[in-house]
């Protein structure tokens, strides 16, 4: 049976009329998950204009938009997602309720948590990309990243803050097309590459937070290095609650609390994020990269490896080095 659910030409018909025909085939095909961020919605119920539309795969979304206007508040509640903005073009008398007398510009980033709430007066013109993403594609990196559980950490609300490697990123996003397979994997890869950036500067400790249950830091410490010293090989729930000297069903239980996903999930997501890095960095034989993570053979690796980016190790190495070649080029 096919979905009921609404189209965005029905949701917002007028936003959907202003749309590039390109942004209008995008949503067209992007399953309906796309179109429920909610900084997305209250922009399409503005006068703003959708020049460009990209669902990224792994709950990630960019959208390029466009506005024209003397005067229109904006405003956004708790949107329940993340969303991280920069300026495009224009934006010079745009402000933000509560903070006179800052105004945007070409190259300012905001970072909106899910739990922000603002308002903006919009003045004449402007044009910037958003990227919207869920609480846990920022957080979950922080137990390989910061040595912090995810659950600790949530994204600072910042109102025209600077970070030129997040810029640089925005501008190669802008340049790379989001027409196929293949210009979307490096899309998704270059929104890795800002969120991984994002949680370095912009991360905060949660307001009020009061840790309960999970794992020690030293044992979730422990556990993290282990992973990571021995994907080359089988690794069991049995060997992890040996590890922390804990039964599997205790270990199990917490380690979903501290990680944000149960073991086995954590070591398949380690094991690819290995292969990603290993693809990018060196020209190693497939077989070589399969067994430094662990996986049975080639067929295992590129099995799991397409299920997790919809691409082959190949095909993944090859579209980086093509990309990486023509970001550099002058």
């Amino acid at each position: 049976m096919g979905s009921c659910a609404p189209s965005f030409a029905e949701l917002f018909p007028a936003a959907a009329n202003r749309a590039s025909p390109a942004a209008q085939s995008a949503l067209a095909e992007a399953p309906r998950d796309a179109m429920a961020h909610a900084v997305f919605q209250t922009m399409s119920g503005t006068d703003a204009v959708l020049e460009r539309f990209a669902w990224l795969g792994d709950g990630l979304a960019a959208a390029v938009w466009s506005r024209s206007t003397d005067e229109q508040l904006t405003s956004y509640a708790q949107p329940g997602h993340h969303t991280l903005s920069c300026y495009l073009g224009g934006g010079y008398r745009v402000e933000r309720e509560g903070a006179p007398g800052q105004y945007g510009a070409p190259g300012r980033l905001c970072s909106l948590p899910d739990w922000h709430e603002s308002e903006w007066v919009v003045r004449d013109s402007l044009r910037l990309m958003h990227i919207y993403f869920m609480p846990e594609h920022f957080t979950r990196r922080a137990v390989a990243e910061l040595d912090r559980e995810p659950r600790e950490l949530t994204l600072q609300d910042r109102t025209y803050f600077e970070n030129p490697r997040i810029v640089q990123i925005f501008e190669d996003l802008l340049v790379t097309p989001w027409e196929d397979s293949d210009q979307l994997l490096r899309a998704n890869e270059l929104t890795h590459e800002a969120l991984s950036e994002l949680l370095h500067s912009q991360s905060m400790v949660k307001p009020s937070l009061r840790v309960r249950g999970g794992l020690a830091s030293h044992l979730r410490r422990r556990l993290s290095e282990y992973i990571e010293a021995n994907l080359h090989q089988p690794i069991t729930l049995g060997m992890l609650a040996e590890l922390a000297s804990l039964s599997e069903f205790h270990l199990a239980r917490m380690f979903r609390v501290s990680f944000g996903m149960p073991p086995s999930s954590w070591i398949a997501a380690r094991r690819i994020e290995r292969a990603r890095r290993l693809l990018k960095e060196g020209e190693l034989p497939l077989q070589q990269i399969a067994d430094a993570c662990g996986y049975a053979d080639l067929s295992h690796f590129g099995h799991r490896f397409r299920d997790a980016l919809g691409a082959s190790p190949s095909r993944f190495r090859q579209v980086m080095s093509a990309s990486s070649r023509t970001i550099s080029s002058p």
